[in-house]
Protein backbone atom coordinates (compact mmCIF):
# COMPACT_ATOMS: atom_id res chain seq x y z
CA UNK A 1 0.00 0.00 0.00
CA UNK A 2 1.40 3.98 -0.43
CA UNK A 3 1.97 5.54 1.86
CA UNK A 4 -0.40 8.16 3.22
CA UNK A 5 0.95 10.02 5.58
CA UNK A 6 2.45 13.69 5.40
CA UNK A 7 3.98 14.00 8.51
CA UNK A 8 4.05 11.95 11.43
CA UNK A 9 3.93 13.07 15.46
CA UNK A 10 5.38 11.98 18.38
CA UNK A 11 3.94 12.51 21.79
CA UNK A 12 0.42 12.45 22.35
CA UNK A 13 -0.19 14.83 25.25
CA UNK A 14 -2.10 17.33 24.93
CA UNK A 15 -0.20 19.51 22.67
CA UNK A 16 0.68 16.54 20.74
CA UNK A 17 -3.39 15.35 20.46
CA UNK A 18 -4.76 19.27 19.60
CA UNK A 19 -1.70 19.67 16.86
CA UNK A 20 -2.78 16.48 15.11
CA UNK A 21 -6.69 17.38 14.81
CA UNK A 22 -5.48 20.75 13.97
CA UNK A 23 -3.03 19.73 11.01
CA UNK A 24 -6.19 16.83 10.67
CA UNK A 25 -8.80 20.09 10.43
CA UNK A 26 -6.18 21.71 7.34
CA UNK A 27 -6.47 19.26 5.06
CA UNK A 28 -3.16 16.82 5.97
CA UNK A 29 -2.91 13.22 7.16
CA UNK A 30 -0.91 12.89 10.28
CA UNK A 31 0.43 9.92 11.35
CA UNK A 32 0.54 9.16 15.39
CA UNK A 33 2.83 7.34 17.13
CA UNK A 34 3.06 7.58 21.03
CA UNK A 35 5.95 5.34 23.24
CA UNK A 36 3.35 3.90 25.67
CA UNK A 37 0.87 2.48 22.25
CA UNK A 38 -1.99 2.28 24.09
CA UNK A 39 -2.71 5.92 24.29
CA UNK A 40 -2.78 5.58 20.42
CA UNK A 41 -5.51 3.08 20.18
CA UNK A 42 -7.13 5.42 22.99
CA UNK A 43 -6.50 8.41 20.83
CA UNK A 44 -8.09 6.70 16.95
CA UNK A 45 -10.94 5.75 19.21
CA UNK A 46 -12.25 8.97 21.18
CA UNK A 47 -10.49 12.26 20.14
CA UNK A 48 -9.09 11.29 16.35
CA UNK A 49 -12.34 9.33 15.97
CA UNK A 50 -14.04 9.75 11.84
CA UNK A 51 -10.97 11.58 11.28
CA UNK A 52 -8.07 10.76 8.67
CA UNK A 53 -5.20 10.11 11.50
CA UNK A 54 -2.93 6.52 11.16
CA UNK A 55 -1.90 5.11 14.32
CA UNK A 56 1.24 3.31 14.55
CA UNK A 57 2.24 1.17 17.11
CA UNK A 58 6.42 1.21 16.08
CA UNK A 59 8.85 3.60 14.72
CA UNK A 60 9.19 1.35 11.49
CA UNK A 61 5.53 1.54 10.75
CA UNK A 62 5.16 5.31 12.14
CA UNK A 63 7.91 5.78 9.26
CA UNK A 64 6.52 3.09 7.03
CA UNK A 65 3.44 4.97 6.42
CA UNK A 66 5.36 8.54 5.47
CA UNK A 67 5.46 10.05 2.26
CA UNK A 68 8.98 11.20 1.13
CA UNK A 69 10.91 13.26 2.20
CA UNK A 70 9.24 11.70 5.48
CA UNK A 71 8.68 14.23 8.17
CA UNK A 72 8.55 13.19 11.64
CA UNK A 73 7.66 15.99 14.69
CA UNK A 74 8.39 15.15 18.12
CA UNK A 75 6.43 17.37 20.94
CA UNK A 76 8.19 14.91 24.11
CA UNK A 77 9.79 16.36 26.59
CA UNK A 78 13.12 18.52 26.17
CA UNK A 79 16.52 16.79 27.41
CA UNK A 80 17.03 12.78 27.05
CA UNK A 81 14.02 12.07 25.71
CA UNK A 82 14.62 13.80 22.29
CA UNK A 83 17.74 12.38 22.06
CA UNK A 84 16.46 8.83 22.39
CA UNK A 85 13.93 9.49 19.48
CA UNK A 86 16.41 10.90 17.29
CA UNK A 87 18.63 7.61 17.77
CA UNK A 88 15.39 5.47 17.30
CA UNK A 89 14.43 7.31 14.15
CA UNK A 90 17.92 7.56 12.09
CA UNK A 91 17.97 4.00 11.10
CA UNK A 92 14.77 4.21 9.63
CA UNK A 93 15.05 7.40 7.36
CA UNK A 94 16.57 7.97 4.65
CA UNK A 95 18.99 11.16 3.97
CA UNK A 96 16.40 14.20 2.76
CA UNK A 97 14.20 12.88 5.26
CA UNK A 98 13.06 15.80 8.15
CA UNK A 99 13.36 15.22 12.47
CA UNK A 100 11.59 17.79 13.83
CA UNK A 101 11.79 19.25 17.24
CA UNK A 102 8.61 21.00 18.53
CA UNK A 103 9.20 20.81 22.58
CA UNK A 104 11.00 23.34 24.24
CA UNK A 105 14.48 22.95 24.02
CA UNK A 106 18.02 24.87 24.97
CA UNK A 107 18.55 26.05 21.55
CA UNK A 108 22.06 25.01 22.33
CA UNK A 109 21.21 21.48 21.97
CA UNK A 110 19.06 22.53 18.97
CA UNK A 111 22.61 23.22 17.70
CA UNK A 112 24.27 19.97 18.50
CA UNK A 113 21.25 18.00 17.42
CA UNK A 114 21.02 20.17 13.37
CA UNK A 115 24.94 19.17 13.16
CA UNK A 116 24.77 14.97 14.34
CA UNK A 117 21.83 14.62 12.56
CA UNK A 118 23.07 16.36 8.82
CA UNK A 119 25.92 14.56 9.25
CA UNK A 120 23.80 11.00 9.07
CA UNK A 121 21.88 12.89 5.56
CA UNK A 122 19.43 13.99 7.61
CA UNK A 123 17.71 17.28 7.78
CA UNK A 124 16.71 19.09 11.02
CA UNK A 125 14.23 21.56 12.28
CA UNK A 126 14.00 22.69 15.87
CA UNK A 127 10.72 24.61 16.50
CA UNK A 128 9.40 26.58 18.91
CA UNK A 129 5.60 26.14 19.41
CA UNK A 130 3.29 28.63 21.22
CA UNK A 131 -0.04 28.54 22.91
CA UNK A 132 -0.77 26.43 25.07
CA UNK A 133 -3.33 23.80 24.10
CA UNK A 134 -5.71 25.67 22.93
CA UNK A 135 -3.36 27.54 20.59
CA UNK A 136 -2.04 23.98 19.78
CA UNK A 137 -5.97 23.15 18.57
CA UNK A 138 -7.01 26.30 17.29
CA UNK A 139 -3.80 27.75 15.67
CA UNK A 140 -0.28 28.48 17.35
CA UNK A 141 2.40 30.56 17.00
CA UNK A 142 5.40 28.52 15.48
CA UNK A 143 8.92 29.67 15.48
CA UNK A 144 10.70 27.04 13.27
CA UNK A 145 14.67 27.08 12.30
CA UNK A 146 17.84 24.29 11.93
CA UNK A 147 18.49 23.44 8.31
CA UNK A 148 17.12 25.67 5.98
CA UNK A 149 17.00 23.24 2.98
CA UNK A 150 14.01 21.78 5.02
CA UNK A 151 12.01 24.57 5.19
CA UNK A 152 10.42 24.40 1.81
CA UNK A 153 9.21 20.96 2.73
CA UNK A 154 7.22 21.49 6.07
CA UNK A 155 6.04 25.36 5.24
CA UNK A 156 2.91 24.77 3.92
CA UNK A 157 1.92 22.37 7.04
CA UNK A 158 3.20 24.96 9.85
CA UNK A 159 1.65 28.28 7.99
CA UNK A 160 -1.41 26.25 7.64
CA UNK A 161 -2.09 25.19 10.92
CA UNK A 162 -0.56 28.49 12.67
CA UNK A 163 -2.73 31.14 13.80
CA UNK A 164 -3.22 34.42 11.42
CA UNK A 165 -3.48 38.12 11.96
CA UNK A 166 -3.66 40.89 9.72
CA UNK A 167 -1.13 42.78 8.43
CA UNK A 168 -0.35 41.55 5.10
CA UNK A 169 -0.31 42.95 1.54
CA UNK A 170 -3.52 43.82 0.66
CA UNK A 171 -4.49 43.29 4.35
CA UNK A 172 -4.53 39.32 3.84
CA UNK A 173 -4.30 37.76 6.78
CA UNK A 174 -0.78 36.66 7.63
CA UNK A 175 0.41 33.09 9.19
CA UNK A 176 1.96 33.52 12.63
CA UNK A 177 4.80 31.59 11.23
CA UNK A 178 7.85 31.90 9.42
CA UNK A 179 11.55 30.80 8.95
CA UNK A 180 13.32 32.44 11.67
CA UNK A 181 16.90 31.27 11.10
CA UNK A 182 19.90 28.47 11.14
CA UNK A 183 20.51 26.19 14.09
CA UNK A 184 18.67 26.87 17.15
CA UNK A 185 17.29 30.33 15.71
CA UNK A 186 14.12 28.74 16.71
CA UNK A 187 14.12 27.58 19.64
CA UNK A 188 15.97 30.68 20.45
CA UNK A 189 13.31 33.36 19.55
CA UNK A 190 10.48 30.81 21.62
CA UNK A 191 13.38 31.19 24.76
CA UNK A 192 13.49 35.07 24.59
CA UNK A 193 9.64 34.37 23.81
CA UNK A 194 9.11 32.43 26.96
CA UNK A 195 11.38 35.00 28.94
CA UNK A 196 8.79 38.11 27.90
CA UNK A 197 5.91 35.49 29.02
CA UNK A 198 7.51 35.56 32.61
CA UNK A 199 8.34 39.34 32.62
CA UNK A 200 4.64 39.87 31.45
CA UNK A 201 2.84 37.43 34.07
CA UNK A 202 5.24 39.27 36.98
CA UNK A 203 4.19 42.38 35.87
CA UNK A 204 0.51 41.61 35.82
CA UNK A 205 0.70 40.09 39.14
CA UNK A 206 2.34 43.53 41.06
CA UNK A 207 -0.39 45.65 39.63
CA UNK A 208 -3.14 42.79 40.86
CA UNK A 209 -1.27 43.01 44.40
CA UNK A 210 -0.97 47.16 44.54
CA UNK A 211 -5.07 46.93 43.38
CA UNK A 212 -5.55 44.09 46.32
CA UNK A 213 -3.70 44.46 49.52
CA UNK A 214 -2.80 48.55 48.84
CA UNK A 215 -6.08 49.83 47.54
CA UNK A 216 -8.01 46.77 49.17
CA UNK A 217 -10.22 46.00 45.94
CA UNK A 218 -12.07 42.96 45.68
CA UNK A 219 -11.60 40.26 42.78
CA UNK A 220 -15.14 41.50 41.41
CA UNK A 221 -13.61 44.73 41.05
CA UNK A 222 -10.23 44.23 40.07
CA UNK A 223 -12.22 41.80 37.56
CA UNK A 224 -13.49 45.50 36.00
CA UNK A 225 -10.09 46.83 36.12
CA UNK A 226 -8.83 44.46 34.49
CA UNK A 227 -11.40 43.92 31.62
CA UNK A 228 -11.48 47.85 30.50
CA UNK A 229 -7.93 47.23 30.41
CA UNK A 230 -8.54 45.06 27.62
CA UNK A 231 -10.09 47.05 25.25
CA UNK A 232 -7.12 49.41 25.07
CA UNK A 233 -3.39 49.40 24.24
CA UNK A 234 -2.78 46.70 26.85
CA UNK A 235 -5.28 44.59 25.26
CA UNK A 236 -3.90 41.11 25.13
CA UNK A 237 -4.11 37.95 25.80
CA UNK A 238 -2.76 37.38 29.50
CA UNK A 239 -5.00 40.46 30.61
CA UNK A 240 -7.49 38.52 29.14
CA UNK A 241 -7.22 35.72 30.93
CA UNK A 242 -6.42 37.59 34.50
CA UNK A 243 -9.90 39.49 33.49
CA UNK A 244 -11.37 36.23 33.31
CA UNK A 245 -9.72 34.44 36.33
CA UNK A 246 -10.87 37.40 39.03
CA UNK A 247 -14.37 36.75 37.56
CA UNK A 248 -13.93 32.58 38.67
CA UNK A 249 -15.96 31.68 41.96
CA UNK A 250 -15.14 28.53 43.59
CA UNK A 251 -17.78 26.30 44.34
CA UNK A 252 -18.74 28.48 47.57
CA UNK A 253 -18.96 31.48 45.82
CA UNK A 254 -15.93 32.70 46.78
CA UNK A 255 -13.02 33.93 44.38
CA UNK A 256 -11.53 30.74 43.31
CA UNK A 257 -7.51 33.15 43.03
CA UNK A 258 -8.04 34.06 46.25
CA UNK A 259 -7.62 30.13 47.45
CA UNK A 260 -4.43 29.79 45.08
CA UNK A 261 -1.53 29.08 46.98
CA UNK A 262 0.71 31.70 46.08
CA UNK A 263 3.89 29.68 45.02
CA UNK A 264 4.90 29.82 41.40
CA UNK A 265 6.34 26.68 39.63
CA UNK A 266 8.99 27.09 36.02
CA UNK A 267 9.73 24.77 33.44
CA UNK A 268 13.48 26.43 32.95
CA UNK A 269 13.17 28.67 29.78
CA UNK A 270 13.00 31.73 31.99
CA UNK A 271 16.24 31.25 33.27
CA UNK A 272 17.32 29.61 30.30
CA UNK A 273 17.16 33.47 29.01
CA UNK A 274 18.43 35.35 31.84
CA UNK A 275 21.68 32.70 31.68
CA UNK A 276 21.83 33.67 28.08
CA UNK A 277 21.90 37.13 29.04
CA UNK A 278 24.30 37.17 31.00
CA UNK A 279 26.67 35.14 28.37
CA UNK A 280 25.94 38.29 26.34
CA UNK A 281 26.00 41.06 28.51
CA UNK A 282 22.64 41.95 27.87
CA UNK A 283 20.82 43.44 31.01
CA UNK A 284 17.29 41.93 30.86
CA UNK A 285 16.55 43.08 34.20
CA UNK A 286 12.84 42.36 34.11
CA UNK A 287 12.78 39.26 33.03
CA UNK A 288 16.01 37.98 35.78
CA UNK A 289 13.47 39.91 38.15
CA UNK A 290 10.20 37.71 37.63
CA UNK A 291 12.54 34.94 37.16
CA UNK A 292 13.94 35.15 40.92
CA UNK A 293 10.47 36.67 42.17
CA UNK A 294 8.91 33.15 41.29
CA UNK A 295 11.71 31.85 43.21
CA UNK A 296 11.14 34.16 46.13
CA UNK A 297 7.63 32.73 46.02
CA UNK A 298 8.87 29.32 46.86
CA UNK A 299 10.18 30.34 49.77
CA UNK A 300 6.59 30.13 51.09
CA UNK A 301 7.23 28.73 54.66
CA UNK A 302 10.41 31.03 55.49
CA UNK A 303 7.97 34.12 54.43
CA UNK A 304 5.23 32.80 57.13
CA UNK A 305 8.15 32.67 59.64
CA UNK A 306 9.66 36.32 58.36
CA UNK A 307 6.19 37.70 58.14
CA UNK A 308 5.98 37.60 61.62
CA UNK A 309 9.55 38.98 62.23
CA UNK A 310 10.71 41.43 59.80
CA UNK A 311 8.79 44.94 60.61
CA UNK A 312 7.82 46.90 57.84
CA UNK A 313 5.01 50.04 56.89
CA UNK A 314 1.35 48.77 56.72
CA UNK A 315 0.68 48.13 52.71
CA UNK A 316 -3.14 49.94 52.77
CA UNK A 317 -3.37 52.88 51.21
CA UNK A 318 -6.29 53.82 53.14
CA UNK A 319 -6.78 57.67 52.06
CA UNK A 320 -6.25 56.96 48.38
CA UNK A 321 -8.99 53.93 48.88
CA UNK A 322 -11.45 56.19 50.69
CA UNK A 323 -11.55 58.59 48.10
CA UNK A 324 -13.02 57.68 44.34
CA UNK A 325 -11.26 60.36 42.66
CA UNK A 326 -7.99 59.63 44.08
CA UNK A 327 -8.56 55.99 43.20
CA UNK A 328 -9.16 56.09 39.85
CA UNK A 329 -6.11 58.21 39.04
CA UNK A 330 -4.30 55.77 41.01
CA UNK A 331 -5.63 52.82 39.27
CA UNK A 332 -4.60 55.15 36.37
CA UNK A 333 -0.79 55.15 37.06
CA UNK A 334 -0.87 51.43 37.64
CA UNK A 335 -1.82 50.87 34.50
CA UNK A 336 0.90 53.41 33.96
CA UNK A 337 3.47 51.59 35.33
CA UNK A 338 2.36 48.02 33.40
CA UNK A 339 2.38 49.64 30.35
CA UNK A 340 5.42 51.12 30.98
CA UNK A 341 7.15 48.31 32.25
CA UNK A 342 5.70 45.56 29.24
CA UNK A 343 7.53 48.50 27.21
CA UNK A 344 11.11 47.63 28.69
CA UNK A 345 10.65 44.18 29.51
CA UNK A 346 10.25 43.96 24.99
CA UNK A 347 12.98 46.28 24.02
CA UNK A 348 15.48 44.28 26.32
CA UNK A 349 14.04 41.31 25.12
CA UNK A 350 14.88 42.21 21.54
CA UNK A 351 18.15 43.87 22.78
CA UNK A 352 18.86 39.84 23.98
CA UNK A 353 17.83 38.81 20.21
CA UNK A 354 19.94 41.97 18.32
CA UNK A 355 23.23 40.39 20.59
CA UNK A 356 22.46 36.73 19.82
CA UNK A 357 22.25 37.30 15.79
CA UNK A 358 25.64 39.18 16.32
CA UNK A 359 26.89 36.52 18.38
CA UNK A 360 25.61 33.28 16.48
CA UNK A 361 25.65 34.89 13.29
CA UNK A 362 22.14 35.15 12.14
CA UNK A 363 19.74 36.77 10.34
CA UNK A 364 16.74 38.39 12.23
CA UNK A 365 13.81 39.47 11.29
CA UNK A 366 12.65 41.47 14.19
CA UNK A 367 9.21 42.97 12.63
CA UNK A 368 8.50 39.24 11.21
CA UNK A 369 8.93 37.83 15.29
CA UNK A 370 6.92 40.72 16.48
CA UNK A 371 4.31 39.20 13.80
CA UNK A 372 4.90 35.54 14.25
CA UNK A 373 3.45 36.18 18.65
CA UNK A 374 0.83 38.96 17.23
CA UNK A 375 -1.38 36.07 17.46
CA UNK A 376 -1.42 32.65 18.41
CA UNK A 377 1.50 32.68 21.32
CA UNK A 378 0.95 33.57 25.39
CA UNK A 379 2.32 37.04 24.93
CA UNK A 380 -0.12 37.58 21.76
CA UNK A 381 -1.45 41.13 21.97
CA UNK A 382 -2.14 44.65 19.98
CA UNK A 383 1.16 45.71 21.60
CA UNK A 384 3.57 43.38 19.20
CA UNK A 385 1.77 45.22 15.92
CA UNK A 386 3.62 48.46 17.15
CA UNK A 387 6.56 46.67 17.65
CA UNK A 388 6.55 45.03 14.08
CA UNK A 389 5.57 48.74 12.65
CA UNK A 390 8.60 49.91 14.21
CA UNK A 391 10.92 47.68 12.60
CA UNK A 392 9.31 48.00 9.61
CA UNK A 393 10.10 51.83 9.40
CA UNK A 394 13.29 50.69 10.63
CA UNK A 395 14.86 47.49 10.53
CA UNK A 396 18.06 49.05 11.89
CA UNK A 397 16.16 50.34 15.08
CA UNK A 398 18.70 50.75 17.76
CA UNK A 399 16.41 49.98 20.71
CA UNK A 400 12.37 49.93 20.77
CA UNK A 401 13.08 52.59 23.35
CA UNK A 402 13.69 54.96 20.84
CA UNK A 403 10.84 54.19 18.18
CA UNK A 404 8.23 57.62 18.05
CA UNK A 405 5.90 55.43 19.08
CA UNK A 406 7.39 53.97 22.17
CA UNK A 407 9.04 56.68 22.97
CA UNK A 408 5.90 58.66 23.44
CA UNK A 409 4.34 56.44 25.07
CA UNK A 410 7.15 56.34 27.57
CA UNK A 411 6.72 59.85 27.87
CA UNK A 412 2.97 59.35 28.93
CA UNK A 413 3.11 56.79 31.44
CA UNK A 414 6.35 58.24 33.27
CA UNK A 415 4.47 60.36 35.39
CA UNK A 416 1.86 57.65 36.64
CA UNK A 417 4.82 54.75 36.36
CA UNK A 418 7.60 56.76 39.32
CA UNK A 419 4.22 57.73 41.18
CA UNK A 420 3.18 53.85 42.01
CA UNK A 421 7.13 52.65 42.24
CA UNK A 422 7.46 55.44 44.81
CA UNK A 423 4.06 54.90 46.28
CA UNK A 424 5.14 51.06 46.30
CA UNK A 425 8.17 51.90 48.39
CA UNK A 426 7.04 53.57 51.12
CA UNK A 427 3.87 51.40 51.97
CA UNK A 428 6.54 48.12 51.65
CA UNK A 429 4.20 46.73 48.46
CA UNK A 430 7.05 44.89 46.67
CA UNK A 431 7.27 46.11 42.82
CA UNK A 432 10.29 44.06 41.82
CA UNK A 433 9.58 44.46 37.63
CA UNK A 434 8.30 47.63 38.23
CA UNK A 435 10.89 49.19 39.87
CA UNK A 436 13.77 47.35 38.10
CA UNK A 437 11.89 48.69 34.76
CA UNK A 438 12.13 52.04 35.95
CA UNK A 439 15.64 51.80 37.15
CA UNK A 440 16.54 50.34 33.52
CA UNK A 441 15.16 53.23 32.19
CA UNK A 442 17.02 55.68 34.31
CA UNK A 443 20.68 54.31 33.59
CA UNK A 444 19.71 53.98 29.52
CA UNK A 445 18.64 57.34 29.19
CA UNK A 446 21.64 58.71 31.69
CA UNK A 447 24.39 59.44 29.70
CA UNK A 448 26.68 59.50 32.86
CA UNK A 449 26.73 55.92 34.95
CA UNK A 450 28.74 55.92 38.15
CA UNK A 451 30.82 53.12 36.30
CA UNK A 452 33.84 55.22 36.59
CA UNK A 453 34.12 54.83 40.18
CA UNK A 454 33.99 51.22 39.79
CA UNK A 455 36.54 51.37 37.12
CA UNK A 456 38.42 53.00 39.37
CA UNK A 457 38.46 50.96 41.84
CA UNK A 458 38.31 47.61 39.48
CA UNK A 459 42.39 48.90 38.65
CA UNK A 460 43.20 49.96 42.33
CA UNK A 461 42.50 46.20 43.60
CA UNK A 462 43.08 44.22 40.68
CA UNK A 463 45.09 46.89 38.37
CA UNK A 464 42.49 45.97 35.84
CA UNK A 465 43.30 49.56 33.67
CA UNK A 466 40.46 52.05 32.89
CA UNK A 467 39.89 53.99 29.73
CA UNK A 468 39.68 58.04 30.29
CA UNK A 469 37.35 60.63 28.88
CA UNK A 470 39.74 63.07 27.69
CA UNK A 471 42.02 59.93 25.58
CA UNK A 472 40.70 58.27 22.74
CA UNK A 473 38.10 55.00 23.40
CA UNK A 474 40.39 51.69 23.55
CA UNK A 475 43.74 53.10 25.24
CA UNK A 476 44.02 51.66 28.87
CA UNK A 477 45.53 53.46 31.48
CA UNK A 478 46.92 51.86 34.95
CA UNK A 479 47.42 54.15 38.15
CA UNK A 480 49.45 53.01 41.43
CA UNK A 481 47.03 54.12 43.75
CA UNK A 482 48.58 52.95 46.73
CA UNK A 483 52.79 54.27 45.76
CA UNK A 484 53.22 50.41 46.60
CA UNK A 485 52.32 48.74 43.50
CA UNK A 486 53.74 48.29 40.33
CA UNK A 487 53.35 49.47 36.80
CA UNK A 488 51.95 45.71 35.52
CA UNK A 489 48.44 45.70 34.88
CA UNK A 490 46.19 42.76 34.29
CA UNK A 491 44.25 41.79 31.40
CA UNK A 492 41.33 43.61 30.55
CA UNK A 493 37.58 42.30 29.94
CA UNK A 494 34.36 43.30 29.96
CA UNK A 495 31.09 42.05 30.39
Amino acid sequence: MEPQGDIALIGLAVMGQNLILNMNDHGFTVVAYNRTVEKVDHFLANEAKGTKIIGAHSIEEMVAKLKRPRRVMMLVKAGKPVDEFIEQLIPHLEPGDIIIDGGNSLFEDTNRRQKYVESKGLLYIGTGVSGGEEGARRGPSIMPGGSPAAWPHVKDIFQAVSAKVEGGAGGQAQPCCDWVGEMGAGHYVKMVHNGIEYGDMQIICEAYNIMKHGLGMSADEMHQVFAEWNTGELDSYLIEITRDILAHKDEDGAPLVDKILDTAGQKGTGKWTVINSQDLGIPITLMAEAVYSRCVSALKDERVKAARKLKGPRPALSSIAANPEKKKAFIADIKSALFASKIISYAQGYMLMRAAAKEYKWTLNYGGIALMWRGGCIIRSVFLGKIKEAYDKNPKLMNLLLDDYFRAAIKESQKGWRNVVATAAKKGIPVPAFSTALAFYDQYRSAVLPANLLQAQRDYFGAHTYERVDKPRGEFFHTNWTGRGGATSSSTYNV
